[in-house]
């Protein structure tokens, strides 16, 4: 690649600051054909700049690839066993719930999901692991 190549592709990524999301949107539909899976004008330009950049000068090598995908493996929440027991005060209860078998146990009910039981606690939607503090 010559050095009008690569200041075309600077020219093209800076284009995209200051965009609105619609205009980003249209954008992304040009170059990929489907609707993008992102609706933060932020995350939608550093993700349209990073795939410009990656089909002009090459995405990530597979080292760099192998540490993302075991630094994501590391956030992910801790594996829960039968006969652990997850606590949390809720609306200055305490609830304690027992991991079993087919899944989460709480006031003599089981749940098949955190998630099931976290709306079961609360009447809204959470994620049960978010709820629990098991993942940020």
């Amino acid at each position: 690649m010559n050095r009008a190549d690569e200041e075309a592709i600077t020219a093209k990524v800076r284009s995209l600051e200051g965009m609105p999301l619609d205009v980003l949107r249209q954008e992304w539909r040009r170059l990929y054909g489907h609707p993008p899976p992102i609706r933060s004008v932020d995350l939608l330009s550093r993700w349209l700049a990073w795939k410009i950049q990656a089909e002009a000068f090459g995405g990530f090598d597979a080292e760099t690839a192998k540490a993302l995908f075991h630094k994501s493996a590391s956030l992910a929440a801790p594996r829960l066993n039968p006969g652990d027991r997850l606590e949390r005060e809720w609306r200055g209860r305490k609830i304690t719930v027992d991991v079993v078998q087919a899944g989460f146990s709480w006031r003599g009910e089981v749940y098949a999901s955190l998630s099931a039981l976290a709306r079961a606690i609360t009447g809204t939607r959470w994620n049960g692991h978010v709820f629990f503090g098991l993942r940020k």
